[in-house]
């Protein structure tokens, strides 16, 4: 009901006021072309450092910083859904790079897509999981391409955790560390299933690592992550080629989806 409230407001204040660029405040549209062009980068690998134990491979599409920042802060905090489209665009592209890892002789296996996990609390405030919405958008784009994936909202929290903003990399660990379980029911969804856990940002690892953590123990294959940005403190894993977070290995998928 809170949420359905939260929904309400912000749609009448979309009516009322012109709409803005979320990145860089021109008026005209939610998001404009120049502020979305990080968002159209190729997908690359990232690695946090130091890298948590357990980590799988992180794909994503840019840094969060600037207008990726703004729009992607829009989005989840600030209730801009007209920036879905474009956002989880980039997801997509992030995830088929991911699930290249488990690409073998016989083809592609059907990918489960698992988002990490928001808290109730996060929910309430935000007015949905976005996560999980940015996670079904992508996967509608890879179907689109007939790719076979589906998204399981397999992970809960099961205790409280502080705010992460502001934590050190050794704080967040140890406030991730057996935060998160199963939901009920999806144990049977995962057993034997190929995975690749989403989320919008990268920054120590820590979230997609007790997720994978979760995971690995339910039966599932956990190839990778897919992320739509990271942090400025990753580097490529070696051997991936490129700089930054790019890697010119993932150039063919930037074609493949519309932003």
């Amino acid at each position: 009901m809170a949420g359905g409230i939260v929904e309400l407001m912000r749609g009448l204040v979309d009516l009322v006021l012109p709409a803005r660029c979320a990145g860089c405040g021109e008026p005209g549209a939610p998001a404009c072309a120049r502020c979305l062009h990080p968002l159209t980068a190729p997908a690359g690998w990232t690695r946090p450092e130091p890298a948590p134990p357990g980590l799988p491979a992180v794909a994503t599409i840019a840094r969060y910083d600037g207008p990726v920042r703004d729009l992607i802060v829009g989005y989840k905090e600030h209730g801009v859904r007209a920036l879905a489209p474009p956002l989880g665009a980039a997801l997509a592209r992030s995830l088929l790079l991911a699930g290249s890892l488990a690409v073998g002789r016989h083809g592609a296996p059907p990918l489960v897509l698992v988002p990490v996990a928001s808290s109730g609390r996060q929910c309430r405030r935000r007015g949905a999981d976005v996560v999980a919405e940015l996670a079904g958008r992508a996967a509608r784009e890879l179907r689109a391409l007939g790719r076979a994936v589906e998204v399981v909202r397999a992970l809960r929290h099961v205790r409280a955790v502080a705010d992460s903003a502001g934590l050190d990399a050794r704080a967040r660990a140890a406030n991730a560390v057996g935060a998160l379980g199963l939901r009920r029911g999806a144990g049977p969804l995962l057993a034997g299933r190929t995975v690749v856990i989403v989320d919008d940002l990268v920054t120590t690892g820590v979230s997609l690592t007790e997720s994978a953590r979760v995971l690995r123990a339910a039966g599932a294959t956990v190839v990778a992550a897919a992320t739509v940005a990271a942090t400025g403190r990753h580097h490529p894993p070696p051997g991936a080629g490129g700089t930054g977070i790019r890697s010119p290995a993932a150039q063919p998928h930037r074609r493949a989806l519309r932003c």
